[in-house]
């Protein structure tokens, strides 16, 4: 059955019909420019055609690595040494998955994650989510911000506190004023600065014995803090956050090529989706690469030396200078600098796409500000709103432990409906889940549930 094509002036997209059960089919006629775009890359090879594969899934796996996650698994380091290596094995796989499925919900339904939940599902299941979404990211921004400001004083002595406005200016003028195609080249860079961690551990002296025994063979932590640290890598590796970004930016990059209706976005082709596959899959091996250097290079060095706590990634960077000198320090905070970056807007941005679609208000950051109020709207305050965490009391470090709880109550139930959309064929056509998808996918959600109820078991039992 072909698709049908609404006329391009067509205003709303939320005026789009549900689509029946088993009815999708794609079919793209000689003279579909998705055609011309697939021949245009198959012209491309090697590293031309890698580069042109790699976007919004290398950004949200850079994404992924932001301060809070950094500050995390410096912790997991300093504390247990290489006991946690394995975890970016077991976590890689299933990231890498779920947000698979995510970029091809996007690809088939033309629509954001929280539109195409709604869609499908009674608006009673969405509200609760997008709710701890708005809280989980306005406090992991706020965070962040303080991160950035952190970063910057390691290097030069300009108060936090002062830092901290300027950097929520830049980065709303950014998302507000920029268009999409140079917010995601300046995305493309930031991911850069993810490298300065792997560098670190080049110098680090790690015990390379003791780094094969952490890597592959798994230590389970038995008391309350090695569980709750166990919990924290799995949080903010798998985060809600990042489901939203990733669905909403294949909505964008769909609109870059000149789709501007649901009608027009809604299929895919086996090219697209594979190309999406592999810069996914990319993406999140960067980020997995990130975690584990930064344990091993804390493992190596604080560990080793008995420094074990550490609540952030700004201690962990000043804490490294007399062990590895002041290369490590600028290494560190170029790192927390530039994934905080690229952070904040992922976070801001995703919820600024899950509120616009629960609402049906006009939502892209290629959207002119003044008919798409709404969503730079929700943008700005959730930026302003966490900026002003650091200047009424809220610690950093407790905001994070915020973060973390909403997002563990958010993930599973998010966790299960991405599993139900990924394997309806109403919405995924014929690219509905393979098994092995559906065996990372659901392995995931019973792992993130698990962590979740552990999560509370240990703060109340």
């Amino acid at each position: 059955m072909a698709r049908s094509i609404q006329p391009i002036g067509k205003s709303t997209e939320a005026a789009d019909p549900p689509i029946s059960e088993g009815s999708y089919e794609t079919i793209h006629p000689e003279g579909d420019r998705r055609l011309g775009d697939r021949r245009e890359d198959e012209r491309l090879t090697g590293v031309r055609k890698l580069l042109s594969v790699l976007g919004p899934g290398l950004i949200t796996g850079a994404a992924d690595d932001d301060p809070s996650g950094v500050g995390t698994y410096a912790q997991a380091g300093a504390q247990t040494g290489y006991g946690y290596l394995w975890t970016s094995l077991i976590t890689y796989p299933l990231a890498t998955a779920v947000q698979s499925m995510c970029a091809r919900i996007g690809q088939t339904s033309g629509e954001g994650l929280a539109a195409t939940i709604k869609r499908y599902y009674p608006k009673a299941v969405l509200y609760p989510i997008v709710l701890l979404l708005i809280a989980a990211n306005t406090f992991n921004a706020g965070a962040d911000l303080s991160a950035i400001a952190a970063g910057i004083n390691l290097l030069f002595p300009i108060p936090m506190l002062v830092l901290i406005p300027p950097i929520a200016v830049a980065l709303i003028l950014l998302q507000v004023f920029a268009k999409y195609p140079l917010i995601n080249r300046i995305f493309k860079w930031l991911c850069l600065a993810l490298l300065a961690y792997i560098a670190t551990a080049i110098f680090s002296g790690a015990d390379w014995g003791a780094v094969a025994k952490g890597t592959f063979i798994p230590h389970v932590p038995r008391s309350k803090e090695g569980i709750g640290l166990l919990i924290a890598i799995l949080g903010t590796t798998i985060s809600p956050y990042l489901f939203f970004w990733q669905t909403s930016q294949e909505v964008e990059e769909e609109k870059e090529k000149g789709e501007d209706t649901v009608a027009e976005r809604r299929g895919t082709t086996r090219r697209e989706v594979a190309d999406r596959k592999l810069d996914v899959a990319l993406g999140m091996l960067a980020s997995e690469i990130v975690m584990y250097f930064i344990i091993l290079t804390t493992a190596a060095t604080l560990h080793a030396d008995g420094k074990t706590n550490i609540s952030s990634a700004a201690e962990a960077a000043s804490a490294l200078k007399p062990l590895l000198g002041s290369g490590a320090v600028w290494c560190w905070a170029i790192g927390i600098i530039g994934a905080g970056l690229l952070a904040i807007p992922v976070l801001t941005g995703s919820v600024g796409y899950a509120v616009a679609e629960v609402f049906d208000w006009r939502e892209g950051l290629d959207e002119n500000p003044r008919r798409a109020k709404g969503f730079y709207g929700v943008i700005i305050a959730s930026t302003l709103i966490g900026m002003l965490f650091n200047y009424i009391g809220l610690n950093p470090i407790k905001a994070l432990v915020y973060s973390a709880i909403l997002n563990g109550i958010t993930a599973p139930p998010l966790l299960l409906l991405i599993m139900l959309l990924a394997n309806r064929r109403s919405v995924m056509g014929r690219f509905t889940n393979s098994a092995w998808s559906n065996i990372c996918g659901w392995t995931c959600f019973v792992l993130m549930s698990a962590a979740a109820i552990a999560y509370f078991v240990t703060i109340f039992v």
